[in-house]
């Protein structure tokens, strides 16, 4: 499956930002999804992912209560709605799809795409 990341910008603090990540090339819905970030000199993290259906989503705790990750299986695109954006959330921002189950380790994503840049800056 190919995936295409995209809504990066450049943002104020405490702004919104969505991102989006459209798959082609295979059939969607099996996919567990996931959204992570690499920061500038830092090692890429788990930010949020979500099963199959849509049911049940895991985020890390940094993003608790700002971000949301959601999916549209017909579209064949998840999203990641970004509020109260800090600047600590300054990163590139991957999604990655998975065979198995909802999980933040990398490991477990066998397809990535290309990043899209998000910065928080006044």
């Amino acid at each position: 499956v190919q995936l295409q990341a995209s809504g990066g910008g450049l943002v104020q603090p405490g702004g919104s930002l969505r991102l989006s990540c459209a798959a082609s090339g295979r059939t969607f819905s099996p996919f567990v999804m996931g959204w992570f970030r690499q920061a500038p000199g830092k090692e890429r993290e788990f930010v949020a992912a979500i099963n199959r259906s849509g049911g049940r989503t895991s985020y890390i705790n940094s993003v608790k209560g700002r971000f949301a990750i959601s999916r549209d299986n017909a579209k064949n695109t998840v999203s990641l709605q970004m509020n109260s954006l800090k600047p600590e959330d300054t990163a590139v921002y991957y999604c990655a799809a998975g065979v198995n189950f909802i999980s933040s380790n990398q490991d477990e994503y066998a397809y990535w795409g290309k990043g899209t840049l998000v910065t928080v800056s006044s």
